[in-house]
């Protein structure tokens, strides 16, 4: 059976870590190390959602994982967090009557047990598993219960207990792990996720020591900043991990991706889910991210069969500045770190083994205790600056569109598809096969009582996310749970607000109509499958001179789920209601609930593609009829909180560093090139919620366009561009105490006058280059006051010849 990525969204997350083969494959462990097919091994992995990626069949996506020489970590939840609408759960599930999610009730169990058995047989048929000579070595139930478990008691404890035992009874035949969870019963593996896992402990010691979440950076929320974890404290936390014994360690993401369509969790996710992780959300290389966590695990692999089988000697010099020493004591081989936690710099003199400098917030590893082969704080790979831009074989174009207003006669007049005397909950009520929901009621008044009250206002409390109000066909006010103007209503994980706005109302029938939105559910925290969405349990009243004078909560409701554009498929190009769009010479902007297509050329080269939607307001947007989620250009960032420069040395959170203050929070929307058509045109179709200007909307790609290098005396600084482009120019290049960083480089006081010349000869013309970065190379007499560094800026235009001949025949055919 083939199942697809939209039948189980996000519910497995593929960690790719090693090597691997076709023929059966033995997974075993220590408390030391990972053990495949006897090797003894440490594990470096991250986490990709693939339906972040372009949804596609997991049969497929793990057999291409293992076709690229990757090990794969199956994690089937089926609860998965992530940022994932309602946690990964669908929604029929809360639905059930009797149900209990996450916790000892036989309904939800019995749930759990037919979804996990149809993946592990999915997997089974298709031979995934090792020991049938597939890629996935180990595998996961459950997700960070512990976490939240407390308020379950018993019921919750009993409730591990259960999982492992199911989870054991599918015989896979790899190791099973649970994260977060330091009771995990045996033969369970408990993991750790966080920031930093280094002092964690598995509650078994013969369990090894195994970090499933690393987290490379944070997610974004609409109104927020953009979070930033520096590669020097990402690189940090890995270190001292696998000094303090640890054996496996997975980053969180490694790709983080896009949230296409309606998936994004929070609420208030943003659609882009990049997480500053060493893989962008486009695929691009993030560096310094990438490449020098590349180098590290390159260090530590070096030392890996003394880390795996050695003993372990531990020596503090002072608060914070500790050496871990492993030792072969066969061949008597060694293995050192040494780790500065402290805000400074700190000197180590460790005899006939050398004097060391380690700066602040580092960890130095030592090959043979004696010799420095990496350190954390040292970055010694390339910074990427990417643009988006128009593609250098495209032209600017005026963008023609037509239009559609969103169907809303029916509703304004009060007329829905069902009724109810009272205020139904939005999520239950829709499925979730939406984010809309329509509240309708109607007030007759007559004259005597418009006279009594004066001043009338509409009061309706709602759990969020959004309200629109209507009365007597008249919107009269738009709120949201968060306010785009970056100011925050919201309180903890509390999304609920009042809506108050003054009202006129007429001698007769009234009608009152709300339109109710979600902006994704809520994916964490203990019982968070029951918090309520939408206008439930209201109140909505009418307020004259500051006292409710009717309360409408249990009047007779009536309601119609999702949007009529959605029910006509007007985000369908190929809709039988097409024909509803209209051209216009002044094409309507700053009008609620409209609808907008175009159509586009697909951009030159195979960089990716974003579409430009500033001026738009709050909506969903979809290419030749794929979803590519919600947009909110008009959610703006605080414009405080972005510091001029990070500094990496101190414990990180997701609100240190961050960048972006003052700025949508996202303007950009990414276009898979698997969306587009290769030849003719693309369609474009937007529904715009709360009124926006589509004639500045532009397609542009995503570029490396500035490439720059720092690196220290001894490395070899390895420069690169993507998407076919070339190294066409050195702007800046010095070889001995450069200042400055990238954008801002200047000579130190002394350098080598040949530092441009060589680095040109070096990479010019090149798509990549290396250079090691030596006295001997630049011809510069070394100084025994400083260590000698390189500093380059280069810029990525042009292609490689072979592109560049098969472009041309392209664009002449």
């Amino acid at each position: 059976m083939k199942l697809s990525g939209s039948q189980i969204e996000i519910l497995l997350i593929a960690s790719l870590a090693l090597l691997c083969s076709s023929s059966a494959t033995t997974v075993d462990y220590d408390s030391n190390a990972v053990i495949i097919n006897g090797e003894r091994k440490i594990i470096f992995a991250g986490a990709i959602h693939y339906p972040r990626s372009t949804p596609e069949d997991i049969v497929k996506f793990f057999k291409l994982a293992q076709e690229a020489g990757l090990h794969v970590i199956l994690r089937i939840g089926p609860y998965v967090c992530a940022e994932w609408s309602y946690g990964g759960f669908p929604m029929w599930l809360h639905n059930i009557p009797g149900i209990e999610l996450r916790t000892d009730n036989e309904i939800y169990k019995n749930e759990m047990q037919i979804f996990t058995t149809k993946i592990v047989d999915v997997c089974k048929e298709a031979k995934l598993f090792a020991p049938q000579g597939g890629p996935i070595i180990l595998a996961q139930i459950e997700n960070e219960y512990g976490n939240v478990m407390g308020p379950y008691g018993d019921a919750g404890r009993r409730y591990v207990n259960w999982c492992a035992q199911m989870a054991v009874g599918q015989n896979v035949g790899v190791p099973w792990i649970m994260c977060q969870q330091s009771n995990a019963p045996q033969p369970m593996i408990n993991t750790c996720n966080g920031f930093y896992c280094d002092q964690f402990k598995p509650n078994n010691p013969k369990s090894p020591k195994m970090w499933t979440e690393n987290w490379s950076g944070w997610f974004k929320l609409w109104g927020g900043r953009d979070p930033y974890r520096t590669a020097e404290d990402l690189a940090f936390s890995v270190a001292r991990f696998i000094q303090n014994g640890g054996v496996l360690n997975s980053y969180y993401m490694y790709h983080g991706g896009t949230n296409f369509g309606r998936t994004a969790g929070g609420p208030y996710i943003t659609t882009s889910y990049d997480y500053n992780a060493p893989l962008d959300e486009y695929g691009n290389l993030n560096q310094p991210k990438w490449g020098h966590l590349k180098q590290l695990h390159a260090a530590i692999k070096l030392g890996e069969r003394i880390l795996t089988n050695g003993t372990v000697t531990s020596k503090n010099f002072w608060g914070g500045v500790d050496q871990t020493t492993f030792t072969n004591q066969g061949t008597g081989e060694r293995f050192c770190f040494l780790s500065n936690a402290n805000m400074e710099e700190a000197n180590v003199d460790l005899g006939q083994d050398g004097k060391y400098s380690l700066p602040a917030w580092s960890v130095t590893i030592l090959q043979d205790c004696n010799k420095e082969i990496h350190n954390t704080a040292k970055v010694n790979t390339q910074t990427s600056i990417m643009v988006k831009k128009l593609h250098e074989e495209d032209k600017p174009v005026q963008l023609s569109w037509t239009w559609a207003p969103e169907p809303m006669k029916g509703v304004l007049q009060g007329k829905g598809r069902f009724r109810a005397a009272e205020l139904l909950e939005q999520k239950e009520t829709t499925v979730d096969t939406t984010d809309y929901l329509w509240y309708m009621t109607s007030v007759n008044l007559n004259e005597t009582t418009l006279k009594k009250w004066t001043n009338v206002t509409l009061r309706v409390g709602t759990r969020g996310h959004t309200l629109h109000a209507y009365v007597n066909k008249k919107e009269i006010g738009t709120q949201f749970s968060k306010q785009a103007n970056g100011q925050q209503s919201v309180k903890g994980d509390d999304y609920s607000f009042l809506f108050e706005k003054p009202v006129t109302l007429t001698s007769g029938t009234n009608t009152i109509s709300l339109l109710s939105a979600t902006v994704g559910l809520a994916n964490y925290g203990q019982y968070y499958d029951k918090k309520p969405v939408g206008i439930a349990e209201g109140p909505v009243q009418l307020v004259a001179n500051g006292k409710p004078f009717m309360d409408l909560t249990s009047s007779q409701w009536s309601y119609k789920i999702g949007l009529s554009g959605e029910a006509k498929r007007y985000n369908d190009p190929n809709s039988p209601h097409a024909s509803k769009f209209t051209a216009s010479d002044n094409i309507p902007t700053g009008r609620a609930m409209t609808w907008y297509k175009t159509t586009f050329s697909s951009p030159s080269g195979t960089e990716p593609v974003v579409v430009d939607l500033l001026g738009m307001g709050k909506g969903h947007a979809w290419v030749n009829g794929e979803s590519l989620g919600r947009f909110w250009p008009t959610q703006i960032a605080d414009a405080k909180g972005c510091p001029d420069t990070c500094d990496y040395r101190g414990s990180y959170n997701g609100d240190k560093c961050a960048t972006n203050c003052g700025n949508p929070s996202q303007r950009w929307y990414h276009i898979p090139r698997s969306y587009l058509n290769k030849d003719g045109q693309n369609t474009l179709i937007l529904f715009e919620e709360v009124g926006g200007n589509p004639t500045n909307v532009s397609f542009q790609i995503v570029a490396v366009e500035t490439i720059c290098g720092n690196a220290y005396e001894g490395s070899t600084l390895e420069l690169s561009c993507e998407g076919g482009r070339t190294i066409s120019d050195i702007q800046f290049a010095s070889y001995g105490d450069p200042e400055g960083t990238c954008g801002a480089f200047m000579k130190g006081s002394f350098y080598a006058t040949r530092s441009a010349a060589v680095v040109e000869k070096a990479c010019v013309g090149k798509q990549s280059c290396g250079i090691l970065v030596s006295d001997e190379t630049f011809g510069l007499k070394k100084r025994s006051d400083i260590a000698n560094r390189l500093a380059v800026q280069a810029v990525c235009t042009g292609y490689i010849d072979n592109d560049l001949e098969s472009r041309k025949k392209k664009k002449n055919n």
